[in-house]
């Protein structure tokens, strides 16, 4: 079995993505990844698509505008 590839968290929290898996997925500088989460805390990463971005850009007016009412301050105030 092949030893796991890893990399180490630098003080900001930053990790290099190993050039063996930059190959496999096809990455160049400049690139986006995406990283999706199973409910059990398995972390994928995939190199991100257009339709990655349109669906960030999507949801940015839904969830902007629906917890800035004046009952969800009142409601969080506290925390």
């Amino acid at each position: 079995m092949k030893s796991p590839i890893s990399s180490k968290l630098t003080s900001k929290c930053q990790a290099t993505i190993p050039e063996e898996i930059r190959g496999i997925l096809d990455l160049h500088p400049g690139d986006s990844v995406a990283f999706e989460v199973t409910p059990k805390k398995k972390v994928f990463i995939r190199k991100a698509t257009p339709i990655d971005f349109e669906f960030i850009h999507a949801l940015e007016g839904t969830l902007a505008s629906e917890w800035l009412s004046e009952n969800d301050e009142e409601a969080y105030r506290d925390l």
